[in-house]
C-alpha cells in the first residue's frame, strides 16, 4: 500500500539542448550570464563583478566558466580591442535566463489570462501545423535523442522553440511610444 499517491501534472517545461544544460549546471555561470546580458565585459571585469557579488574566484576559473558558456553557445565575443600589444576580448550573452518565484496568489490572479493564452495558443499551434506541419515533422525526424530523456517529444520541443524565438523577436523590436 502506497503512503502517498498523487497525479502530478507538468507545471514547468525547460527547453534547452544538452550542451547548454551542462553549462547552466553551475551557479557562477548563471551569474556570468546575468552580468553579460546587461553589458559586454572582459574576463577581468567579470572577475571583479563576481567578487562584488560574493563569488571569490581565480581569474583562470572565471576564464574557464566563460569558455564553457562560449562553447555551449550562450556567450559570444562581442568585440575585440587592441590593448598593450595584445587583444582584449569583450564577451556578451546572447541568452536570457528567467528564474523568478511568482507571488503567492499569482496563479489565482492570472487564471483568466492563462485561459486566454491557452485558447490563443491552441489556435496558433493549429495554424502552425496547417501551414508548416510538414516542415516541423521533417525537422523532428532529424533530431537526435536527448541524453537525459527516454521519452522524446521532438515536435513539442520544436513548437516551444518557435514560440520562444517569436517572443524574443517581439521583445527585441524597439518599443513605440
Amino acid at each position: 500500500m502506497a503512503l502517498l499517491e498523487s497525479d502530478v501534472p507538468i507545471r514547468e517545461v525547460v527547453t534547452t539542448d544538452p550542451e547548454k544544460a551542462k553549462a547552466l549546471e553551475n551557479d557562477v555561470r548563471a551569474k556570468i550570464i546575468d552580468m553579460l546580458t546587461m553589458e559586454e565585459m572582459t574576463i577581468e571585469e567579470i572577475h571583479d563583478e563576481l567578487g562584488r557579488r560574493g563569488e571569490e574566484k581565480a581569474e583562470t576559473t572565471v576564464r574557464h566558466h566563460v569558455n564553457v558558456l562560449k562553447d555551449a553557445g550562450v556567450v559570444e565575443i562581442a568585440r575585440l580591442e587592441e590593448a598593450g600589444g595584445g587583444t582584449r576580448k569583450y564577451y556578451k550573452s546572447n541568452t536570457r535566463i528567467f528564474s523568478y518565484d511568482l507571488p503567492k496568489d499569482a496563479e489565482e490572479t492570472l487564471t483568466g489570462a492563462q485561459e486566454t493564452a491557452t485558447a490563443e495558443l491552441t489556435n496558433l499551434v493549429e495554424t502552425l501545423y496547417e501551414g508548416h506541419g510538414d516542415d516541423i515533422e521533417a525537422v523532428a525526424r532529424e533530431m537526435k535523442p536527448c541524453e537525459y530523456c527516454a521519452t522524446q517529444h521532438y515536435e513539442e520541443f520544436l513548437i516551444r522553440e518557435l514560440l520562444n524565438r517569436a517572443l524574443i523577436e517581439l521583445h527585441e523590436v524597439p518599443q513605440r511610444d
